[in-house]
């Protein structure tokens, strides 16, 4: 490990003396300055691993420079090793707080140069190490976080993808609707990582309906009542399979099934939740799904021109659907459009939702 110390003294000579002393210590090199304004420029765009200051000098003495030395964020815990001529305790105090850490005292005596040198320079080292290794720890930290992260993912669109199989609707359908509600949280002024988590967990809005026996799942015509009373079970059941995970994107996917069913109004399903006794993310996910539901084709109806699931939306306000919601989609109308050209499928079947069920 090469180790670089840094030296100043307004003295050519003595600058000379410590490089030539120095150049005796193995891996180890010497920057020099007479004028320590210039050394504190050099040191704003290098750390050095020791400095050698001498106390007495013209413009800024040595004690002046440690103390806007310490003020360099990456210079805070730097080895600094004052040389003077002075034995006097007020002037060793002072140095002190200023955050020396040793002195010599001219002259320099060449065995305890080399001795205090070396001792700080192996002080130094082991700071480096340690500071290499917490970098180390912290890259193979974010790398195991982003595996499990990976796996997770996996397993959320595996567990989206067993629901699609059974349900008639596209893989479009969920990559649309789940960038919808990505959307709707950005214009509410979420957080980025809510964003991205919600992105990841609205797919699993309708993961319960794999418990929907095939002939009421997969019926082409509209649900008797009782048929539609079996159909609704899929919110609880969605629910029961994600809740009690430890992972924060599940926990949202829970959240998401059991409630994106409920009405701001109350007269919504599993629970008659209101306002905003519904989680928000339901609420989000409510006029995604909503949205992408009537403008996609199903087997039992063409789908709806834009400009009337747009009012569909718009006369829900504040009864179905929860109105910051609303009114943070349609100002993002032009994005909500471009995500909707984007994963545009020919014969769309999606099959999520249909408001006169």
């Amino acid at each position: 490990m090469e180790m670089r110390v840094l030296v100043i003294d307004d003295a050519q000579i003595n600058v000379a003396l410590l490089c030539r002393l120095l150049d005796k210590i193995a891996h180890c090199s010497s920057q020099s300055f007479l004028d320590p304004a210039l050394a504190l420029l050099w040191c704003a765009k290098n750390t050095p691993d020791l400095v050698l200051v001498d106390y007495m000098m013209p413009d800024m003495n040595g004690i002046e420079f440690i103390r806007q030395f310490r003020q360099i964020a990456p210079c805070a815990d730097i080895p600094v090793l004052m040389i003077t001529s002075s034995d006097e305790l007020a002037l060793r105090y002072e140095a002190f707080e200023a955050g020396a850490n040793d002195f010599l005292i001219k002259p320099v005596d060449k065995i305890e140069f080399l001795a205090r040198t070396k001792n700080m320079l192996a002080l130094r080292k082991n700071q480096r190490f340690l500071e290499d290794r917490a970098t180390w720890l912290d890259a193979e930290v974010r790398k195991a976080t982003a595996e499990i992260r990976a796996r997770e993912q996996e397993t959320i669109l595996r567990l989206s993808k067993a629901a699609d199989s059974r349900d008639p609707e596209t893989g479009a359908h969920i990559v649309r609707m789940a960038n919808y509600s990505r959307i709707i949280a950005s214009r509410l002024g979420l957080s980025p990582e809510f964003q991205q988590m919600l992105l990841e967990a609205a797919p699993m809005h309708d993961i319960g309906k794999v418990g929907i026996p095939d002939h009421i799942l997969l019926k082409p015509g509209k649900l008797t009542t009782e048929e539609f009373a079996i159909m609704k079970q899929h919110a609880n059941l969605g629910f029961q399979i994600l809740t009690g995970s430890q992972s924060a994107t599940l926990q949202m996917g829970a959240e998401i099934a059991l409630s994106h069913h409920e009405k701001y109004d109350g007269s919504g399903y599993p629970q008659g939740l209101a306002g905003e006794n519904i989680p928000l993310v339901a609420r989000i996910v409510a006029v995604a799904d909503v949205f992408d539901a009537l403008t996609s084709e199903r087997p039992y109806k063409v789908a709806w021109e834009l400009e009337r699931a747009l009012q569909f939306l718009r006369d829900g306000r504040g009864q179905h659907f929860d109105p910051l919601c609303i009114d943070a989609f349609m100002s993002a109308l032009p994005e909500i459009l471009e995500i909707r050209e984007r994963y545009k499928e020919d014969g769309d079947t999606t099959n999520t939702y249909d408001p006169y069920r």
